[in-house]
């Protein structure tokens, strides 16, 4: 697995300021990609273990609230378990501070998978250029969802984050 960067100080990518990392390689090629440069499973750095560590001694400043993991696409096959050992390891030394996914899948054929027990919030859904709209809020399209996973886990639907 691999990452294309790491960002320490992100106000874009979820609420609040957080630790940013886009994970290396997506299969989705969707139109006018904001993060073309991810589509290659070969381009971007390692992912080891110490940028497990990188990412959370970042997150460990009093100011984040919380990790950011996009793409490339985070949870595509050759990714998700990096993902899930990132997030799972966040969660145990944060408990309070949240995780923030953008995945290309849908909610509904990601729910069973173990990376959901740690995610807070899922923007799911690949970006559509013709259904894009500047005004919306962490998505870029009007198709994709922002979506509180705990609460939908837990209620068994769907249920949409609200600050």
């Amino acid at each position: 697995m691999r990452y294309n960067k790491i960002r320490k100080m992100d106000i874009s990518n979820g609420e609040g300021v957080r630790v940013s990392i886009f994970m290396q390689g997506c299969t989705f090629n969707c139109k006018n990609c904001f993060n073309p440069e991810t589509h290659s499973f070969d381009g971007g750095k390692e992912f080891t273990e110490d940028t497990i560590n990188r990412v959370l001694e970042l997150s460990g400043n009093e100011n984040v609230e919380g990790l950011s993991i996009l793409g490339g696409e985070p949870l595509h096959p050759k990714n998700i378990d990096g993902t899930t050992t990132l997030s799972k390891r966040f969660k145990e030394k944060y408990p309070n501070k949240n995780i923030w996914v953008w995945t290309g899948f849908l909610f509904e054929n990601l729910k069973d998978s173990e990376v959901m027990k740690y995610i807070d919030v899922l923007v799911d859904g690949q970006y559509v250029d013709e259904l894009h709209n500047p005004m919306l809020k962490w998505r870029g399209s009007s198709n994709q969802r922002v979506i509180d996973v705990q609460k939908s886990l837990k209620e068994n639907k769907i249920i949409n984050y609200e600050k």
